[in-house]
This record gives C-alpha cells, sequence and structure tokens, in this order.
C-alpha cells in the first residue's frame, strides 16, 4: 500500500530532520519568480474524496515565504519554532501552536525568527488557483504601512 494512502504510516521524527518517515521533502516553488528564502514542504495528506491537501512547510532561521494571494484559503497551524507572519496589512509574532487564517485574496508572507526555524501545517483544498505575485502597484500600496514595509521581503 502506498504511504499516501495507507491508514497508519508517517511516524514523526523530531530529531535532527523534523519530519515525518516516507514523507518526501521537496522544493517549497520551482526556482525562478517568485522570491523566497529557505523553505521546504511536505505533503503530508492529499485526499481527493476530502477535498484538501494537509502540507507541513519549514522555513529555516531567517527564511521567507513568497509574498502571494489567491482565490482560496488557507488554515494554519504552527508546530514548532517562532516568527512572523503578514496576513492583509497586518503584521503579527507567531509562535508555536497558534492559528492563522488567510481568507482569499488576501497577501500574506511567512518568516522564521533569524535564530529560529518556523515550521507549520498548511490545510488547502486540493482544488486551487495558482498563486498571484504583486504588481508594483501592489506594493507601493503595501508600503504605505510603515510595519508592513518593514516586514516585507520580496
Amino acid at each position: 500500500m502506498d504511504a499516501r494512502t495507507s491508514r497508519f504510516t508517517r511516524k514523526f521524527r523530531a530529531g535532527g530532520a523534523f519530519g515525518w518517515d516516507d514523507v518526501d521533502v521537496l522544493a517549497y516553488k520551482e526556482a525562478g519568480g517568485a522570491p523566497f528564502r529557505a523553505v521546504t514542504r511536505q505533503v503530508l495528506f492529499e485526499e481527493a474524496e476530502q477535498g484538501c491537501q494537509l502540507r507541513y512547510f519549514e522555513v529555516a532561521p531567517g527564511g521567507h515565504t513568497t509574498l502571494e494571494r489567491h482565490e482560496h484559503v488557507h488554515a494554519v497551524l504552527v508546530l514548532r519554532g517562532r516568527g512572523a507572519a503578514l496576513i492583509g496589512d497586518e503584521v503579527r509574532e507567531i509562535g508555536e501552536h497558534d492559528l492563522c487564517r488567510i481568507p482569499p485574496m488576501t497577501w500574506h508572507q511567512f518568516r522564521a525568527a533569524d535564530d529560529a526555524p518556523l515550521g507549520f501545517l498548511c490545510l488547502v483544498s486540493s482544488e486551487r488557483d495558482r498563486p498571484q505575485l504583486p504588481s508594483d502597484a501592489d506594493l507601493a500600496a503595501l508600503r504605505t504601512d510603515p510595519a508592513v514595509a518593514a516586514f516585507l521581503r520580496i
């Protein structure tokens, strides 16, 4: 039976390599176009019959995800480490067990602290649109808020 469809698989390992056995550690995104730094992802569940995908993202210390938005909702649970997140026009410190909801068409970006990783689960619809990157006008609008401007990594 495939590890993705077995009822009991994926033993969690919390040692040096945080993650799950038999779950590939993948590149966060394909190279080019979308700026990010030091991020990996693991697809834990790909459930077509439930219509969702559960993924684990690991942002290394000092790393960040891409600044993007899309039509689908994200539900995020921070599992380990700490950092900060931009959701819409609000920047907040985040850490273990914090929850974040990202509404449709809302700009968002996650950053790990300089001295700690940021690992989080992300639940999304199996059927989803492609991320949109900000235009120059979008960036100018976001940067009108000093806290957001200081947070952004692009």
